[in-house]
């Protein structure tokens, strides 16, 4: 059986998916190392897989980013994107754009020398590497070595064609459409970006690798033998690069563990009060977007009867902590999946993690996308009938249970459906696949 080397971003909504993704590996016989920030070790423990030691990353995020140790630098740029997040889609995406150089290829070198150093000692079959970890794919590129890309958010991530850019949505969802002069200036910006990254990665690989082939296009540079998605396989997707095994494992997440006794009893004491519970969960970086949380808590609490609210309110736990009630649980954070086995519906920013973890348990979903792939992974969950989708910037009080309804109203007959489809995939299935497809395709070491 291979021995496999999983490269993971310092980020916990990367490493958590490719975590379990070690460990399905690790399930099917394979030898495998998890390779990540010291911050990140548990997650190797719990996949009973071992741990590497490895930044691939200056930036991190460890659960909530506002309480991330970072350094200055890195912390007032997280400051720059949250602030551009109030100011809008387009505004947000340039700012993240603009951000992008420092963020995805920081220290290409210390990358390349750490890679080689561990593929020195660990001498692995073939590595996994996210594909946001721009310096991990091009120090793999380089050294000539097999490995496998995981896509963690919207395929589109992977271009599918010289007319797509990196950080421009695909498609819109219906409640955000930019002002075409605005799309106009984002485009201008992801051009840019991509020809400059293309240069650095092409000047990196002529200094540190002549003998390798060229990587070309610097976003679209992958694995030539098979891309994972933690996506599902919709078919109004574009048609992806030729080259590789494309792998649609649905979404990646572990099978949702029991609630422990203290999360039973608390929706126990909300379904006392309410007939429906929603859960509100921004992600790890935009539950800082405390005011957007407020909108939705005070909207069901003020505007329904019948509702409750559970909030995962991240490093504002205490500026929402009047909200909390017989309606309203507010905590830094939330078992996710394991409580979207009991949950009604749920608000969330349109990460993929959500998005995917919704559709396998067969929750609706109010979307509120801020940044990102959000916009175009809204505007999938809008077209499936598993959601609807809102701007949380124009987003008032009184707008949430009208859309809480009308989710009730609009989902989709299909959705059950798709749920049971998607149960049957994810990490076990992308597991099975990716190492029948290395097997196939990569060259032995």
């Amino acid at each position: 059986m291979p021995r496999i080397v999983v490269v993971s971003p310092p980020f916990l909504s990367h490493a958590t998916p490719l975590s379990a993704l070690a460990a399905a590996l690790r399930a099917r016989g394979a030898e495998v190392y998890f390779a990540c920030a010291p911050d990140f070790e548990e997650l190797a423990v719990r996949a009973r897989v071992r741990f590497v030691p490895l930044l691939v990353s200056r930036n991190a995020n460890t659960g909530v980013a506002e309480a991330t140790r970072q350094d200055a630098a890195e912390a007032a740029r997280l400051t720059e994107f949250l602030e551009a997040t109030r100011k809008g889609a387009v505004e947000t995406l340039v700012t993240q754009a603009r951000h992008r150089r420092a963020d995805m290829l920081a220290d290409p070198d210390g990358v390349y020398d750490a890679l080689g150093a561990l593929d020195e000692r660990l001498r692995p079959d073939w590595y996994v590497v996210d594909q946001l970890s721009y310096a991990a794919t091009l120090a793999l590129h380089c050294l000539g070595v097999p490995y496998a890309t995981y896509c963690p958010g919207h395929p589109t991530y992977v271009p599918a064609g010289p007319g797509a850019w990196f950080g421009v949505p695909y498609e819109w969802p219906r409640a955000l459409r930019p002002d075409p002069h605005e799309l106009d200036g984002l485009h201008a910006v992801a051009r840019e970006n991509d020809l400059a990254f293309t240069a650095l990665f092409d000047k990196f690989a002529r200094d540190r690798a002549p003998s390798a082939p060229a990587p070309g296009r610097a976003f679209a540079l992958t694995s030539p033998y098979a891309v994972l998605y933690a996506y599902p396989p919709l078919p109004w997707l574009p048609v992806p690069p030729e080259g590789p095994a494309h792998l649609f494992a649905g979404h990646m997440a572990a099978p949702p563990k029991p609630l422990g006794t203290g999360w039973r009893q608390r929706l126990e004491r909300l379904r006392g009060h309410a007939d429906r519970v929603v859960l509100v969960a921004l992600g790890t970086f935009l539950s800082a977007r405390d005011d957007v949380l407020r909108t939705v808590v005070s909207g069901v609490l003020d505007g329904t009867a019948d509702t409750a609210v559970i909030v995962a309110a991240g490093g504002r736990t205490d500026a929402l902590a009047d909200l909390a009630g017989d309606r309203a649980v507010v905590v830094e954070s939330v078992p996710q999946q394991a409580l979207l086995e009991h949950v009604d519906a749920m608000v969330h920013h349109g990460g993929n993690n959500s998005f995917t973890e919704c559709l396998r348990a067969g929750v609706p979903a109010l979307v509120l996308p801020f940044s990102s792939d959000q916009f175009a992974v809204a505007a999938d969950a809008e077209r499936t009938g598993s959601a609807l989708v809102r701007d949380p910037n124009a987003l008032l009080p009184e707008d949430v249970p009208a859309a809480l309804t009308g989710l009730r109203r609009a989902v989709g007959p299909r959705m059950p459906v798709r749920a049971r489809a998607l149960r049957g995939r994810g990490p076990r299935w992308g597991a099975a696949r990716l190492m029948e497809a290395m097997s196939e395709r990569a060259p032995a070491r």
